[in-house]
């Protein structure tokens, strides 16, 4: 396994919308590889989601894993949200955006339709972290960021907050 580079805001590759996998890839050994990767750069960072575009490979799918333990991992290949209801304001990080936390409002309920890691297809109802991950990481492989749900002036302060330490840690 191997860890990959992961793409920070405001990369303008992070703006690219994804294209769907064949369903036939899944099962594939370059693709399980890098869902390996994808989950030990996860784990490693640490963060609960990432989506194929933070890695920069622009396809639908990614990676979760909510679990205190790190126990269950969950892939999602082409999600679909189908059904969602209810609101919640979540306090969201991003891998892609370091160092900064903001409340965003998503659906509090919703249900996925996927293509797992085995190949198959599956529906999942969920709700709380598990939904606001699956949705932030979702925004992702549509080219929108957590950011984007700011306005303009604190978007543009993470934005110069994020070229800071760049610069400091150079």
């Amino acid at each position: 396994m191997a860890l990959l580079p992961i793409l920070e805001f405001p990369d303008p590759r992070l703006r690219t919308k994804a294209v769907p996998v064949e369903p036939a890839r899944v099962t594939e050994p370059e693709f399980q590889q890098l869902l390996d990767n994808m989950f030990e750069t996860m784990y490693e960072c640490p963060g609960i989601g990432l989506a194929a575009s933070q890695v920069d490979v622009h396809q639908r799918f990614m990676v979760i894993d909510v679990s205190e333990d790190k126990s269950r991992p969950l892939v999602f290949v082409n999600p679909q949200i189908v059904a969602k209801s209810g609101e919640q304001v979540y306090q969201e990080g991003c891998l892609s955006v370091p160092g900064i936390f903001a409340d965003v409002t998503r659906a509090n309920e919703i249900t996925v339709q996927a293509i797992g890691r085995d190949g198959q297809p599956f529906e999942l109802s969920t709700d709380g972290l598990l939904a606001v991950c699956i949705q932030h990481e979702m925004d992702h492989l549509d080219g929108k960021l957590f950011v984007d749900y700011l306005s303009p002036l604190k978007r543009e302060m993470v934005r110069k907050k994020l070229a800071k330490q760049k610069r400091l840690s150079a």
